[in-house]
């Protein structure tokens, strides 16, 4: 084994301050009492009780949470039936065709994928608003699901099914009562994940709303363009800690259900 050498911490050090730096710097800033954000005027929580009285960042979190909530539902549900198709599917004609449209979006340019789905819109006559956002959202989304879930079902123990059909279940009660509550926290963790993305997503959101629907990223990106203000810092926060929670509860259920899985394993070996 290597030795933790001088060098590496250092690198590591520098690797870790260049990402979180700017980030804790933004935090500290988003308590000064100044209107300048680069002057430091003493603490203050005022900014965070301005934000909460901006009508228009207000509607604007309120469309991203909508947003975010019902694409990451759909994203589950579907990326969940996806990779029980990659899984438990077998071979199949079109499998390649499949796979490759399910992991397309993971390499995509979001460029590209927000103007194809502009043009497809534009070519239904579907209107631009929440409800394309949310198609939009569930369909790049989904296939960080469909790989969650997948890596979950790849290591599954089918015998557990397999004894639960045999007592009589319907392939369904099999699923809703044996592997849909083995495979949650993958499930779980895949809609956390979905949901993060779709919190953060700023390009695609940019081509396929409408002037009817104002996203929390373009809002702060348009503030951001006339120059940013101790409200911005405040709001980035706040976006900061909600995706925190989120990462470090995923990291949680997964830890869980890691152990959850290896005392079944001790206890099926001791008996």
């Amino acid at each position: 084994m290597r030795r933790f050498s001088w060098f590496n911490a250092t690198s590591l050090t520098l690797g870790f301050a260049f990402l979180y730096l700017p980030m804790l710097i933004l935090v500290i800033y988003s308590f000064n009492a100044s209107k300048l954000v680069t002057v430091w005027a003493g603490f203050s929580t005022r900014w965070y009780g301005e934000l909460l009285n901006n009508e228009a960042f207000l509607n604007a979190a309120w469309v991203t949470l909508k947003v975010a909530v019902f694409s990451s539902t759909m994203a589950t549900v579907l990326g969940t039936m996806a990779a029980l198709v990659l899984v438990r599917a077998g071979r199949f004609p079109g499998r390649t065709l499949f796979s490759g449209m399910i992991y397309a979006p993971l390499v995509m340019p979001e460029v590209i994928t927000g103007l194809s789905l502009l043009l497809l819109f534009i070519a239904i006559g579907l209107d631009r608003g929440i409800l394309t956002i949310v198609l939009a959202h569930t369909t790049f989304a989904m296939c960080y699901v469909s790989v969650v879930v997948s890596s979950r079902l790849a290591t599954f123990d089918q015998s557990l099914e397999e004894a639960a059909l045999d007592l009589g279940c319907t392939p369904f009660e099999a699923f809703r009562l044996v592997t849909l509550p083995i495979i949650a926290p993958a499930v779980i963790s895949g809609w956390l994940l979905a949901f993060t993305l779709s919190l953060d997503d700023l390009v695609i959101a940019s081509f396929v709303t409408g002037p009817s629907a104002t996203t929390l990223p373009m809002k702060i990106w348009s503030s951001v363009r006339l120059g940013v203000s101790p409200e911005i810092n405040a709001l980035s926060t706040i976006l900061i800690g909600i995706v925190t929670i989120g990462v470090v509860t995923a990291s949680i259920v997964s830890k869980r259900a890691i152990s959850a899985r290896q005392r079944d394993e001790q206890a099926a070996a001791a008996t």
